[in-house]
């Protein structure tokens, strides 16, 4: 073997062994990868069937309903257009609340009802992280104080 054909040889192994490792990666991803669907979405049969998904919206008021073992919970969770019915079973978030948002992950059963792995209570919408603030206040100043709020 000459030396040109042990370099060809050489970067010809190097570029499949890198594309077997993209390929391992974007494979990796592809599974792991959750979208998020509101429930117009999901009623509109866009949500997928057969893999695991988020929903997301409020909790609607006089929906949560607890069963005797209490750790199960149902509840609805609308967008103010359609609603999803929502199984739990866990112990729910702090801030997870009648009329307060809240995301959950899981999957959707025959019957249109979501089955949730896990809940995932929202913050206030009005809340801001401090560095985001910060940012904001900063860009304020550059502008002389424009839009200041009282």
């Amino acid at each position: 073997m000459t030396p040109r054909t042990k370099r060809l040889g050489l970067a010809l192994l190097a570029m499949g062994l890198l594309s077997l490792g993209l390929w391992f990666v974007l494979s990796a991803f592809q599974e792991n990868l959750v979208f998020f669907f509101t429930p117009s979405q999901v009623h509109a049969g866009q949500a997928p069937a057969e893999r695991s998904f988020r929903v997301g919206g409020m909790v609607e008021a006089g929906s949560l309903q607890r069963e005797a073992d209490g750790l199960s919970v149902r509840f609805m969770v609308t967008d103010h257009a359609q609603r999803v019915q929502v199984r739990y079973t866990g112990l729910l978030p702090d801030l997870f609340k009648e009329g307060k948002g809240v995301v959950a992950q899981g999957r959707l059963h025959a019957d249109r009802s979501f089955q949730a792995d896990e809940v995932l209570a929202k913050h206030d919408e009005n809340y801001m992280p401090p560095e985001a603030a910060h940012a904001i206040e900063q860009a304020r100043a550059a502008q002389g104080g424009q839009g200041k709020q009282p």
